[in-house]
């Protein structure tokens, strides 16, 4: 989720009734402390708690002091990156590239619960490097030998990316080994796939990531389906309009007119997926330069939503169809 959760998305996902949400992968590499973009990543102010930052690197006294430094900047939980799948952070043994490394994985894991003792340290982590090596109980137990305080796991070995189902019985297995609290990641879109997830791992909460995007209010709905079984409406075209409108607005005022413009584009694709017209829209609005033509867009846009009477018909992927044959393949 680099480039997507920066602090702006954070602010709304808990609006919209998160109850956490992690920052972008921060480098552990202090050189990079002065770039802009680092320094935006790590920035929190206004940030409703928890905050919590998540780091990355191979080496385990730069994560050491990646984990002071945030902590030193408002960070109130610390969340290590072994989950990331991505080749430029695997090439450089970062990532979920590490946990083919188990002694490399416990020397991070302390180096870094020892640097910032009084703030909790969590960790995401995949199944495995690939199908052949899962290790999550393994990694598990380190973890928890670490004094690592929460594990969120994804249900796909790096090897997987994000093709396929994700797989829930390693999740299950975790769980039913645990003493500390375990967070289940993958596939989950929908309220009902939520709860099937919760009941099916036993794990203490679910962690959404892509089905957020242009749709941040999945988690008011997911919360409500849980207390009461029943689904909230969906969003009228009102709300969708006035929620991207206000994304918008801090985007541009947390990058500025030009990277705010650009960054945008694709929020103002996931918000409209699924509106008449849409692919027509993205394609126009991609070609605009500056807030005003932008803002412009997006209002013609929702005016002709609403002039049609229009309601938001979301097509759910296809791994939305799930089954317990599936999930535990």
């Amino acid at each position: 989720m680099a480039g997507v959760t920066d602090r702006p998305f954070r602010q709304l996902c808990k609006q919209m009734g998160a109850g956490m949400a992690v920052s972008e992968m921060v480098t552990s590499n202090s050189l990079l402390y002065g770039s802009t973009k680092t320094a935006r990543r790590a920035n929190h102010d206004g940030e409703v708690d928890p905050i919590s930052v998540q780091i990355a690197g191979a080496d385990p006294a730069m994560m050491a002091e990646a984990a002071r430094h945030n902590v030193d900047r408002g960070a109130q939980i610390i969340d290590i990156n072994m989950g990331c799948p991505a080749k430029k952070i695997c090439n450089v043994m970062a990532g979920s590239a590490l946990l083919q490394d188990e002694p490399l994985v416990a020397r991070i894991l302390e180096a870094v619960v020892n640097a910032v003792p009084n703030v909790p340290v969590t960790l995401k982590i995949r199944t495995g490097w690939d199908k052949q090596h899962k290790n999550a109980l393994t990694i598990l137990n380190i973890a928890q030998n670490s004094g690592i305080q929460a594990l969120a796991m994804h249900g796909r070995t790096r090897a997987c990316g994000y093709t396929g189902n994700a797989e829930y019985d390693t999740i299950a297995a975790v769980k039913a080994a645990a003493h500390i609290p375990i967070i289940a990641n993958g596939d989950i879109t929908t309220p009902e796939k939520a709860k099937f997830v919760l009941d099916y791992t036993g794990a203490d909460a679910v962690m959404i990531g892509r089905a957020a995007q242009g749709r941040p209010w999945i988690f008011r709905e997911i919360e409500y389906f849980l207390q009461t079984g029943s689904h909230l409406p969906a969003p009228e075209v009102d709300e969708i309009h006035h929620v991207l409108l206000d994304h918008l607005h801090d985007l541009y005022g947390f990058y500025g007119e030009y990277a705010g413009v650009r960054i945008a584009r694709k929020h103002i694709s996931w918000y409209t997926k699924g509106l008449q017209d849409s692919a027509t829209f993205r394609h126009a609005m991609n070609q605009l330069q500056n807030v005003a033509e932008q803002e412009a867009a997006v209002n013609e846009f929702f005016d002709r939503c609403r002039a049609r009477g229009q309601r938001l018909d979301y097509v759910e992927p296809d791994n939305n169809n799930f089954n317990e044959t599936s999930l535990a393949a």
